[in-house]
């Protein structure tokens, strides 16, 4: 019993020692970080810490910024975390961002980190167009930005459209002129080209020194009322304190240079800045609200002890600081030129190795064009060997085709002692053949006199019938012009029946030659017309064709001429109605 209370009691006391905690979110410019935190940390506890994490020293630049409402706030280094004006809902929003600005980037800002983390904020603030900055300059800053992320160009690796999706210019810029995102690209890769050899940290730096001549680079913008109500804008920046009109922030209307500020102080809700110069009027404004006038006054106090540090010799901390940072740089130069020169060894060492390889891949097609031309000797020899050796037995076999000649001539001489006789036999032949067609000769001459006699006889018997003939019709015409009365009693009793034979003759020659003839020239009259309005249909057909396509513009004096005529007063429409008028059946 008593070992459970002595339990439950050292349990108690471990529990009240424990200290309570809460929840931090960090958010960097390209980072978020959570943290758990006591109760009792103050804003330097929270703020040192996460310095520690990102292996940050120059914290003097940065701050932890959150919002009240609608007004922006930064956590104070000797008050507790939680007893600032923070929603109590875990975790905690805090931004790390820079509260201050150098005057000159590139001898203030000495650590990479550092540099890195002002390059992201103000590229952003570019963009977001909270920094003013012309096109042209917006084009190189891109290039810059583009050099850092990608390093070295390289058009094998760079193509067309590789920076489609990065965010580069403000949307000012891109809809201030008619470009298309292929002709910003090509426009910011053309500067890129020219940045070659230039390490990360180094184009950031290049980045920050052009975008710190920008008017609007490092200058916090308060709205405000002077005196008279009329309403002004105030910038505090790195080199002191600006009046600006509140529809020009790039040229202030007056200026006080830190050093030629006495005090700065507020009272509720109106501000005050004393010049050295007592001759000089103070200037006195109002701002909206007293944590407005907190938040400036505590920029200017902040403005003017760095305005001060860097007009006096540098602290031990940041000689060693740049000391190492020079080592650093030095170091990474060197091992950037060593890198280089490897690169370059490399680079010639692989064309050294193409060579070597375009020249044995020569050499290799050498020794195969060699060895295929050997082979093609070798083949041509061959082929010569085999043509010697055919020649050979050709010859050969000539040589026995000319001995089997000489038998045959021997044998052609035998035979032709044997053939004398028959040959005297053949020449008596062709005596007896020539006697015989002599006599068929003779014979061919007389049956052709007899063939010449019978045509003679043939056309004096068709004379004679022509003859008789033509005696026949005179007799037939003088008949049928004869009175029939005259006719039957002037010619002897023999006649009638010629007569009768000279009317029928009559009437065939009427009924049959004439109707013949008449349907003729009725059937090439149809064939005619059916041509004429065949041919007539096409020309129409065509001229309603090409009508459409006409020209009216250009039709000359006979083209109207000759569209009257087809209208009714052509040539053929008079020729044609005479022609209709004038023809009649023939009648014989």
């Amino acid at each position: 019993m008593a070992g459970a209370i002595a339990s439950r009691m050292s349990f108690s006391s471990l529990k009240r020692k424990q200290p309570q905690t809460f929840t931090v979110r960090i958010i960097t410019m390209d980072a978020e970080m959570e943290f758990n935190c006591e109760v009792k940390w103050k804003g330097k506890d929270l703020f040192d810490l996460v310095c520690r994490t990102l292996g940050l020293r120059e914290t003097w630049f940065f701050g932890l910024q959150y919002m009240i409402k609608d007004t922006m706030a930064w956590l104070k280094m000797d008050k507790k975390v939680l007893d600032h004006d923070v929603s109590k809902e875990e975790p905690v929003m805090f931004h790390f961002l820079a509260k201050f600005y150098p005057e000159n980037a590139e001898e203030e800002l000495v650590q990479e980190i550092t540099q890195h983390l002002f390059f992201l904020q103000v590229k952003k603030q570019i963009l977001d167009e909270k920094i003013y900055c012309p096109p042209e300059a917006s084009v190189l800053l891109a290039s810059y930005a583009v050099q850092a992320k990608y390093g070295d160009y390289d058009p094998a690796v760079h193509k067309r459209g590789f920076l489609a999706q990065e965010e580069l210019l403000p949307k000012r810029v891109i809809n201030l002129y008619q470009m298309t995102p292929e002709m910003w690209e090509e426009r910011i890769t053309a500067w890129y080209g020219q940045h070659r050899g230039r390490a990360r940290d180094e184009a950031e730096m290049e980045y920050l020194k052009i975008a710190q001549d920008l008017e609007m680079y490092g200058v916090n913008y308060f709205a405000i009322r002077n005196k008279k109500g009329t309403e002004l804008l105030l910038g505090v920046d790195a080199l002191g304190l600006h009046i600006y009109d509140p529809e020009n922030r790039l040229t202030p209307k007056i200026s006080f240079p830190w050093n030629e500020i006495r005090n700065v102080s507020y009272s509720d809700k109106e501000f005050t800045i004393k010049p050295l110069d007592k001759k000089i009027d103070v200037f006195k404004f109002n701002s909206s609200k007293l944590r407005v006038n907190k938040l400036i006054l505590q920029l200017c106090i902040g403005n003017h002890d760095l305005f001060m540090r860097r007009r006096k010799a540098d602290s031990l901390e940041v000689q060693q600081m740049k000391a190492q940072a020079r080592e650093e740089k030095a170091r990474k130069q060197m091992e950037r030129q060593r890198l280089a020169r490897e690169k370059q060894m490399r680079e010639e060492a692989e064309r050294t190795r193409d060579d070597l390889e375009r020249r044995l891949l020569q050499l290799k097609e050498e020794a195969t064009m060699a060895n295929e031309a050997l082979m093609r000797s070798e083949e041509t020899a061959d082929l010569l060997a085999e043509k010697a050796q055919i020649t050979e037995e050709e010859a050969k076999l000539l040589a026995q085709k000319a001995a089997e000649a000489e038998q045959e001539m021997q044998r052609i001489k035998a035979t032709a002692i044997r053939t004398e006789e028959e040959k005297r036999l053949m020449e008596q032949k062709v005596l007896e053949a020539e006697m015989l067609a002599l006599k068929m000769a003779e014979e061919s001459e007389r049956r052709a006199k007899e063939a010449d006699q019978l045509k003679q006889d043939l056309q004096e018997a068709r004379d004679s019938e022509r003859r008789a003939k033509q005696k026949l019709l005179e007799i037939t015409s003088k008949s049928s012009y004869t009175p029939m009365n005259s006719s039957t009693t002037a010619l002897p009793p023999d006649l009638p029946n010629f007569s009768l034979i000279s009317e029928s003759l009559s009437f065939d020659f009427k009924d049959t030659d004439m109707k013949r003839l008449s349907m003729e020239i009725e059937k090439e009259k149809v064939e005619y017309m059916e041509k004429s309005k065949h041919l007539q249909e096409q020309l129409n057909e065509l001229k309603t064709e090409i009508e459409a396509l006409k020209l009216k513009e250009r039709e000359t004096a006979m083209d109207i001429l000759h569209n009257e005529n087809d209208r009714g007063n052509g040539k053929h429409n008079t020729i044609k109605k005479p022609q209709a008028q004038g023809r009649r059946p023939i009648c014989i």
